[in-house]
């Protein structure tokens, strides 16, 4: 084994930890069809959001840990349960009443509303495959209705006709009395509506692989469970899904979680082994609520690339995926910050240190290096100060402050102003609010100012970030984030900020002068 492969076996990090428990698996029982297969699915009944995109970049994370600890050739897919009735209208597509003469087709069989592709379904199958490639994501796509139609679950369909009982046993246990006397894991296709009907089966011939029952207007049918006439319940559909693929590995969300056994039992009753999965934990919005697509609270994936980059939502990603964490645009900034900080940290870090680093798990072997010489919070407080409309304002400081730095040699930094600015004015802009020193304040600004105003030595971050301290220490500021807090407050109209030597040092002494005094004679809570 080579040190990395040693370091991966014994990191905590937890895309090794699933990746150890999948090595666990093939290590007992090889895989026949020669490979791993990691899957993930969606539902094409909207466009992918957030919750879609962090599935598969989790699932690429615990793939690549796994390519490192074994040699096994490993696969990705990602299936579209594309197969599905379209249960209602969506509010947010053109042509609505095109779709509502559709619902309960397949959504492979509902026109295009944007009249682009063949159906709907095949729409946003579409813009799920455009969506996953912008993100440079390895996988490879399966769509349920070329599937079932194609014959390639037929197998499948027949072994659940023969062992109808079993898994009707099964799925009958978790259903209401209510619900089991209608209930069938098998949902036919209409032959003359194409509707995905939800029906009682009158008979099931595990020999000749048909089902036998009535349609709506009492007219009784019978279909071959094959060739895409017949479909499954979308929980026995995840379980035949796994058996006829031979899945190793699937996670989702903890909204799932109860519904494991399900799934893997009737995986069983089919055949198949039961994959390893890994669930986790719901996005929360910002009052502590679970985001809901119907709701629309929390973040979409377009609102957060407006306001920071691809690899910061990746961040955001990697962090405890087994914790509840809040979704809000009032975490984007130190997402940003931490992922550079990371990145630095990298480059100076051991192989056991690296594996335990989120930005290997976001980038595998080719981790690039940060060039933010100014943080994103700076330029945050940086952009309030000088009232920045465009990254050009910013820039103008920033060069100042690193003259070797340029939109063409720190594309990071260039790319991180133009969000700092959009941010700026959408969020921090409308909630800021200054207030006017007290007494030791006031005495204390006044101090620092003419400390400023005469300042003669080095004009560097950790030099002026000494100078303020130091005029805290002497004003009686006890515990000395009181005075930090107070210059963010009266200068900056916020509670919190950065570093204040490094905002001075990349301001300018002159103008933080200026700002202290103009503070001082209220024009900024005026203002």
């Amino acid at each position: 084994m080579s040190d990395l492969r040693d370091a991966a076996m014994k990191s905590k990090a937890w895309p090794f930890e699933e990746a150890r428990k999948i090595l666990a698996r093939v290590e007992k029982r090889p895989p026949e069809k020669g490979h791993v297969l990691f899957e993930t699915g969606y539902g094409p009944s909207g466009l992918p959001h957030i919750g879609t995109f962090g599935e598969v970049q989790r699932t690429t994370m615990i793939r690549r840990a796994f390519e490192i600890i074994s040699d096994i050739p490993t696969r990705l897919v990602v299936f579209s349960d594309d197969m599905d009735g379209m249960r209602k209208v969506p509010e947010n597509v053109p042509n609505r009443d095109v779709l509502a003469e559709a619902l309960q087709k397949p959504l492979t069989s509902v026109p295009d509303p944007f009249g682009t592709h063949e159906s709907f379904g095949h729409h946003n199958n579409a813009m799920l495959r455009r969506f996953l490639e912008a993100f440079g994501f390895e996988y490879e796509f399966i769509s349920a209705t070329d599937y079932y139609r194609s014959g390639q679950f037929d197998d499948v369909l027949l072994r659940a006709a023969e062992r109808y009982d079993d898994i009707m046993a099964v799925m009958l246990k978790s259903l209401r009395e209510e619900r089991q006397q209608s209930y069938s894991c098998f949902l036919p296709i209409h032959p003359e509506t194409g509707r995905v009907l939800y029906v009682p089966m009158k008979h099931v011939d595990g020999k000749a692989g048909t089902i036998t029952f009535d349609d709506e207007d009492g007219r009784e049918w019978t279909l071959p469970v094959t060739g895409g006439q017949v479909k499954l319940q979308w929980k026995p559909d995840f379980g035949a899904r796994w058996a006829a693929l031979d899945v190793d590995f699937e996670m989702y969300g903890k909204d799932h979680s109860t519904n494991t056994p399900i799934y893997d039992r009737i995986c069983e009753i089919l055949g198949g082994k039961k994959p390893e999965h890994m669930t986790y934990e719901l996005f929360l919005d910002e009052n502590g609520e679970k985001i809901s697509k119907s709701k629309g609270n929390g973040l979409t994936i377009d609102e957060w690339l407006t306001y920071a980059s691809t690899d910061s939502l990746g961040y955001f990603m990697y962090q405890k995926p087994k914790t509840a964490k809040r979704l809000h645009f009032d975490v984007i900034p130190r997402m940003v910050d931490e992922y550079h900080q990371q990145l630095n940290a990298y480059a100076g870090q051991d192989a056991e240190k690296r594996l335990a680093n989120p930005v290997f798990h976001i980038h595998g072997h080719n981790v690039p290096a940060s060039d933010m010489v100014v943080s994103f919070g700076m330029l945050l407080n940086l952009a309030s100060v000088a009232g920045a409309e465009d990254k050009e304002t910013l820039w103008g400081f920033i060069r100042r402050y690193a003259p070797e730095a340029s939109a063409e040699s720190n594309p990071q930094l260039d790319e991180a102003a133009g969000y700092a600015v959009r941010y700026y004015n959408d969020f921090v802009k409308p909630e800021k609010v200054f207030r006017a020193p007290d007494e030791q304040e006031r005495a204390a600004m006044e101090d620092l100012a003419g400390r400023l105003a005469g300042w003669s030595g080095e004009r560097d971050a950790e030099t002026l970030q000494s100078l303020v301290f130091a005029v805290g220490k002497e004003h009686g500021f006890e515990p000395l984030r009181d005075w930090f807090k107070a210059l963010y407050e009266v200068l900056l109209g916020a509670s919190q900020g950065p570093r204040f030597g490094g905002f001075v040092a990349l301001y300018g002494v002159e103008e933080s002068v200026a700002l202290i005094e103009r503070a001082l004679r209220g024009d900024l809570t005026a203002g």
